[in-house]
């Protein structure tokens, strides 16, 4: 998965084409627990470009979208939000997809 470098980037990611931002962070034990599963996800989602956004390194950027639990989801397409999935809750595989295919 791409790593966010720069609030520059993320603005110009999310106005191009469909993306889904994965808020996390290294500390995070939730965040660790969905991390084995990414890559299928990743592959069966294959339309959207992830990219995964270090929560704090972005704090900013996460205050701007009232991101304020991780892991947390929040999908562009083309500079349009199509969904969020945010909450400060332990996510499974089922509910990550389920909102995937709830944005598609």
């Amino acid at each position: 998965m791409k790593q966010l470098s720069s609030v520059e980037e993320f603005e110009k990611l999310q106005n191009n084409g469909k993306i889904m931002f994965l808020f996390s962070t290294d500390w995070c034990p939730d965040c660790r627990v969905i991390e084995p599963f990414l890559p299928e996800i990743e592959a069966k989602y294959s339309e959207f470009t992830f990219v995964y956004v270090d929560r704090d390194k972005f704090i900013d950027l996460c205050s701007q979208f009232d991101i304020f639990g991780i892991p947390s989801f929040l999908a562009f397409e083309n500079g349009k939000e199509l969904g969020r999935f945010v909450s400060k809750n332990r996510k499974t595989r089922d509910e990550i997809e389920q909102f995937i295919e709830s944005i598609r």
